[in-house]
């Protein structure tokens, strides 16, 4: 019979005392302290764990977006190509946690729901920090976070700078396309509006791949990201439809309708539009 095998054999660590250990690197103590249920049903702590993280993947986007920014600022397409790749990614693992969630039921849900309160995903500062970074920009979604002066001080910060797209739209004007400043010197803290000379100079850039394959590549980087967003949108409302039906969400939306309304709202609208014309 072989003897069990000892890890310490060829070279495993086995003591922790005064060194940095797996636990201690990652704050797991305070990472699977941080699951406080206010109920006794079963099905409140895949509720907890799967919002909190998706909140983590959330950070881990931004942390990303705003890497990819700063290097298509720089002209470091290649980079911010990395970047961009990394956070499709990132959604696409947001997508399959609603895989997990929708294994809850309808009434094991009404089990706990009661004891949210007014919470809801809806105040999320992290989900609305991504839109306000991408280019979907609405001053009335700061007055769910007025009580966080730290919170609603990071979301200003990113409505006084140009978006993502508005970083890609530059790019454009800087590779010699003739764009107006009602486009390039446009307040970037209001909602970006469609411009038929960006439309055209997507369209230019898809037709001459070779000649602007930075560009091209980019387009298709921001393409294949909202494609993920987009499908977690989706996800969001067939999940919460599937759980709760038509009732209002609890932080006071109208719940399933409010979600369909935001299946509606283009990041990059001219890269979709352009597809027509090509």
């Amino acid at each position: 019979m072989a003897c069990p095998y000892d890890p310490a054999d060829d070279g495993a660590q086995m003591e922790f005392d005064g060194r940095m250990s797996y636990g201690d690197y990652l704050s797991l103590d305070t990472l699977l302290s941080a699951q406080k249920p206010l109920s006794d049903a079963h099905d409140e702590m895949l509720f907890i764990i799967q919002h909190q993280t998706s909140e983590l993947w959330m950070k881990l986007a931004l942390h990303e977006l705003g890497a990819a920014r700063t290097a298509l600022v720089s002209g470091n397409y290649g980079v911010a190509f990395k970047m961009l790749a990394r956070v499709a990614r990132i959604f696409e693992q947001l997508n399959n946690a609603w895989d997990v969630l929708r294994t809850m039921t309808p009434s094991e849900y009404t089990m706990f729901r009661g004891d949210l309160g007014q919470s809801s995903g809806f105040q999320s500062w992290q989900y609305r920090l991504i839109e306000f970074t991408l280019g979907n920009r609405n001053k009335a979604m700061l007055r769910p976070h007025e009580h966080r002066d730290d919170v609603l001080g990071l979301l200003e910060a990113e409505l006084g700078r140009p978006s993502i797209y508005d970083t890609a739209i530059a790019a454009l004007a800087k590779a010699g396309f003739d764009l107006p400043s009602e486009v390039t010197a446009r307040d970037p803290s209001q909602a970006y509006v469609p411009h038929e000379s960006v439309q055209a100079a997507w369209a230019q850039v898809y037709q001459e791949p070779s000649k602007y394959w930075q560009l091209y590549e980019l387009a298709e980087k921001l393409v294949d990201f909202e494609d993920f967003f987009r499908q977690w949108r989706f996800n969001h409302v067939t999940t919460v439809e599937r759980i709760i039906g038509f009732k209002r969400g609890s932080g006071g939306t109208s719940g399933v309708s409010y979600l369909r309304r935001m299946l509606d709202v283009e990041l990059f609208p001219e890269l979709w539009h352009v597809r027509t014309d090509l």
